[in-house]
């Protein structure tokens, strides 16, 4: 995979991150410590832990429990005192943040042992003041930024004025082997459905939108879509799949809001799925309607490679992962009128049409946005790094 790049025999990567929860950031993080231990290396995660946890050390990667997730600055300190020792400990050769809290105390680790430090900018972070400002560049301060997308990369150019030399932009990756269509047997696929209340043979089109249950991935804006539909008489069925990670309150709003339009038997929330690759091909078409840019939009990826087509906010990271009329349509966000139309579109395909597109999206995306390519553009960077610090 990375036979092109060259680490040092004794390699030892450390990565912070929050959590190992679920998400693109926590994902990223668990390829490449997969990837470094292919290589030869060692890979180490100092994280609060979470249900990924397992993944790392399955893989071969270790993990170093730490409260990094907190934004207290005595905890703040305390973390920057324990990276410090497992840095010596471990002799850690780069460190890489992942998030702007635990960035802080890695960074002063890193210094402390002079250590190349690297972070990514996972997410584009809005600054309404000069000392939000402060906290954001955080990530910049290191000997190089990885932005996830080109969208990103040009936000973190224009909002802290670095020197382009110093950033380079990295797609997410996909795990061209967990997502592929010709290894999810129908029993999967099947039990999904069952587990989701679709019966066997629901000749509905089924449209799936996968994520967090959070404000800004846009659920609201379906459903308001969806009662457009309802009234035009058209049948459907879309499933909101996602962990509400604690957000129930929010959970009850999207309840309510269904109820209320009588889009019971239409609009569906699952819950948590752990088996996405077999949850993109239980619906024809994938749906990521965020109101906010996505700094990348992993979910408008990984249903590509699945072969499926997108409907996607035409804004962020997603207009780059979508070609409209091609691969999916780009949308515009947070327009309930402009999302009932295209799911109208979507409908009035037909399936001949959506599969035909879903093949376009997965040759695309799996030239595009595989791990290996992620994993491989990660590992040259930090040679990159590691050459320019022997260099100095």
């Amino acid at each position: 995979m990375q036979g092109a790049v060259k680490l040092p025999p004794d390699f030892t990567l450390l990565q912070v991150v929050p959590e190992l929860e679920t998400g693109g950031a926590e994902q990223t993080t668990i390829d490449v410590a997969h990837a470094v231990v292919r290589g030869g290396g060692k890979a180490l995660v100092a994280t609060r832990g979470g249900r990924m946890a397992a993944r790392l050390e399955s893989d071969g990667g270790r993990l170093a429990q730490m409260p990094v997730q907190s934004k207290n600055p005595l905890v703040m300190l305390g973390n920057a005192a324990r990276l410090v020792d497992l840095i010596r400990r471990e002799k850690v050769s780069l460190v890489h943040a992942r998030s702007r809290a635990p960035a802080f105390s890695a960074l002063w680790a890193a210094q402390a042992t002079k250590t190349p430090f690297v972070a990514t900018y996972h997410g584009v972070y809005r600054a309404r003041s000069s000392l939000k400002r402060w906290y954001n560049a955080v990530m910049t301060r290191g000997d190089l930024v990885i932005a996830n997308s080109d969208y990103t990369r040009d936000h973190v150019l224009a909002e802290h004025g670095l020197d382009p030399s110093r950033i380079v932009s990295i797609p997410r990756g996909v795990d061209l082997d967990r997502f592929n269509p010709s290894w999810v047997t129908p029993d999967r696929v099947q039990a999904l459905r069952q587990a989701w209340g679709i019966a066997e043979r629901d000749p509905r089109l089924k449209l799936l939108l996968a994520g967090r249950l959070t404000r800004i991935k846009g659920h609201l804006t379906i459903i308001e879509a969806a009662a457009k539909l309802k009234a035009e008489g058209r049948d459907f069925l879309i499933i909101f799949a996602g962990d509400d990670q604690g957000r129930t309150g929010y959970r009850e709003e999207l309840e309510t809001a269904i109820a209320a339009a009588g889009l019971q038997e239409l609009v569906r929330l699952v819950g948590h799925c752990d088996d996405m690759p077999a949850a993109y091909l239980a619906a024809e078409v994938a749906m990521l309607p965020s109101t906010q840019p996505e700094s990348f939009g992993r979910t408008a990826v990984e249903p590509q490679v699945m072969g499926r087509p997108v409907l996607a906010s035409d804004h962020g990271g997603t207009a780059e992962t979508v070609v409209h009329g091609e691969t999916g349509w780009l949308v515009k966000a947070g327009d309930a009128d402009a999302w009932a139309a295209a799911i109208g579109r979507a409908l009035d395909a037909g399936r001949a049409r959506l599969s035909a597109m879903g093949q376009i999206a997965a040759n695309r995306a799996r030239q595009l946005y595989s791990v290996d390519a992620m994993c491989e553009a990660t590992l040259d960077a930090y040679a990159r790094v590691l050459a320019a610090r022997g260099a100095d």
